[in-house]
């Protein structure tokens, strides 16, 4: 699909800086906004929309009107609480110092709360493929601002716009010690409406053997699966589940120091 960047409805001249750096970084076109709606530039473009907007990019698909853009979401209350108590943190096996990789970065939520867990020594990494989608998130990662606690969180994380499978074939061995993997729900969750603009646009490859053999080639320490609770991923390519009664997902991990 075709993406391009404009400005918002009453563009300045930090919207307009902005959005001729998106048209460059990306190189997509840069298209005068002219006080049209996004409604009316998705007809007359039929394109993907990227709005350099006053105070973040907006990223809007085609026939959505709703967008998609960067916020901290669960990762600013799941950080709040002892960070070892966090699910993925407690089934994961990581500490600080460690080295992760979000295979399935979305809003990177859950990249965030590992950031904050392995600290300024330890290194997190997240996969993107969707292009535009990736750029307003690493955007938004070394400028958002409201939540000082996790700036430093935030400010190291590496975006790769890049397909999972593909940028694990390009690791050596055991040179990951969490490998993280939450592929897009095949049952919808109602109350994940963060998604709702954007998951129609969004990867939406499932779990396969190749996928979790070379996450397992890669790590040293877990492989971590987040799935629907009626999922049948965790018991098909091997992941110990842990059961979390009254919620709608579950994590499983593989443990890669005994393989």
């Amino acid at each position: 699909m075709k993406t391009i960047v404009t400005t918002a409805y009453r563009p300045n001249e930090r919207t307009d800086r902005l959005a001729v750096k998106t048209a460059k970084d990306l190189s997509i076109p840069f298209v005068l906004r002219k006080k049209r709606s996004i409604e009316k530039i998705h007809a007359e473009e039929c394109a993907d929309v990227l709005v350099a907007a006053k105070e973040r990019l907006e990223f809007y698909p085609l026939g959505k009107t709703e967008p998609f853009f960067f916020h901290p979401n669960s990762s600013a209350f799941r950080t709040k609480r002892p960070i070892e108590e966090d699910p993925l943190i407690d089934v994961s096996g990581l500490e600080e110092g460690d080295v992760f990789l979000d295979c399935t970065l979305g809003m990177a939520s859950d990249a965030i709360v590992a950031s904050y867990r392995v600290g300024s020594r330890g290194r997190v990494i997240g996969c993107e493929s969707h292009p535009a989608m990736a750029y307003v998130i690493k955007q938004g990662l070394q400028s958002y601002e409201a939540m000082p606690h996790l700036t430093g969180a935030m400010r190291q994380i590496e975006v790769m716009s890049n397909n999972a499978v593909d940028f694990l074939k390009t690791l050596e061995d055991n040179s990951i010690d969490v490998v993280y993997m939450d592929p897009m729900f095949t049952e919808e969750i109602s109350e994940a409406s963060n998604f709702k603009p954007i998951r129609a646009s969004a990867d939406n490859g499932q779990l396969s053997a190749e996928w979790v053999a070379e996450a397992v080639r890669a790590a040293r320490k877990s492989v971590v699966l987040k799935a629907h609770f009626r999922s049948s991923d965790f018991e098909t390519f091997g992941f110990n589940r842990r059961v979390r009664p009254n919620t709608k997902f579950h994590y499983g991990a593989i443990d890669c120091r005994i393989k």
